[in-house]
């Protein structure tokens, strides 16, 4: 039985199209369309529900060992305020989940986790914690709203002191702020590669908040968007997505995610499989179709008719007018520039080796 998120009967009055996902009842699109809202998100605004995420407080004086023991990035000199990225591996060197850590005070760390993986990542880090740290999850208790695109300042200057507005990518105001008559914590984060803010605040207050953003946003082209175009806008900044570019057998270097895998960390689970296993047999890589055809995940890439791997994640980019995917290749197989052909059911799709990510902004 599919849960549904706080703010499940705002997604019917607006008209979305509720689907299954990740053990909840979500919106896909509204009556806008898929293409509608990923443009709204790279040239105005689009409204995200994102509450399904999971949300884990780390605290106490054990709390920043626990979390260097568990995730591969350091957090020894996170700042209060900031945010950081981590993959967080298993001891033969697969992910077991990405996700992202705020610092709120000396002792005390909010920990986003994907939906999908709430239950198992609970219970690894449970499994796993360091003495002299206290662990809650509070994934019920969270309403999470993802405001992104050029709009989205405007939209909140518009509604809080510009002095509570984060303004560095990754960093967040430690304090609870008023939007709309609902206490929140504001992150500059998201998921589309569009400049934007990420939203919490207590489950019961999410419809308060999602009802006077979009008022508040109506003059600057908001509209509530859904999984489609989040899955369109984070393939074309080339995000990865859990059980896609990584999972429990694919590394965090493989993924090419070692700006936040710490080899010089004194250790932290996976690192001695991950040293171990020495420079990656495989890498991601951008691929842009030049021939005809949509390119879709699982899908064998070819190189000169031999294959050197498999796309895992690809489709339609509105924003670029092009098919785009990710791929998982042979380490060296590949330059940019180089041509391969991608089987699309099986017919095979010419496409060229391009830089990621796809869109920057």
């Amino acid at each position: 039985m599919e849960k549904k998120t706080p703010l499940y009967d705002q997604h019917v009055a607006c008209g979305g199209k509720i689907v299954p996902f990740a053990g909840y009842l979500l919106p896909v699109e509204y009556g806008t369309g898929v293409i509608a809202e990923h443009m709204a998100v790279r040239e105005a605004c689009g409204l995200f529900d994102v509450s399904h995420m999971g949300e884990v407080l780390f605290q106490g004086p054990g709390a920043l060992k626990s979390l260097n023991h568990l995730l591969s990035n350091d957090y020894t000199n996170l700042a209060i305020g900031r945010v950081r990225y981590s993959p967080m591996c298993n001891a033969q060197g697969g992910v077991v989940d990405d996700l992202i850590v705020y610092r709120c005070t000396e002792d005390s760390y909010f920990v986003v986790v994907n939906a999908a993986n709430r239950e198992k990542d609970v219970a690894h880090m449970k499994a796993n914690l360091l003495p002299d740290t206290k662990f809650t999850d509070i994934s019920d208790q969270v309403a999470q709203l993802a405001l992104q695109g050029p709009k989205s300042k405007e939209i909140l200057a518009g509604l809080v002191p510009e002095a509570v507005i984060p303004q560095k990518y990754y960093s967040f105001h430690p304090e609870k702020v008023s939007v709309c008559g609902v206490e929140c914590i504001i992150s500059r984060t998201g998921y589309t590669g569009s400049w934007g803010y990420e939203l919490y605040c207590a489950a019961d207050q999410g419809p308060i908040l999602w009802k006077g953003l979009l008022e508040a946003g109506k003059d600057y082209g908001l509209i509530p968007c859904g999984l489609g175009a989040r899955d369109t806008l984070r393939l074309e900044a080339a995000m990865p997505l859990y059980g896609h570019e990584m999972n429990d057998e694919i590394s965090p270097l493989e993924a090419c995610l070692d700006f936040a895998v710490k080899l010089n960390k004194p250790e932290f689970i996976g690192k001695e499989a991950l040293v171990a296993a020495g420079a990656p047999k495989r890498t991601r890589v951008g691929l842009k179709a030049t021939g005809r055809g949509i390119l879709r995940e699982h899908q064998e890439v070819l190189k000169d008719g031999v294959s050197v791997g498999h796309t895992t994640s690809g489709t339609f980019c509105p924003y670029l007018k092009g098919a785009y995917a990710m791929a998982l290749v042979d380490a060296g197989s590949l330059a940019l520039g180089d041509t391969v052909e991608v089987l699309v059911r099986n017919r095979k799709v010419t496409a060229e080796v391009v830089p990621l990510p796809f869109y920057k902004l």
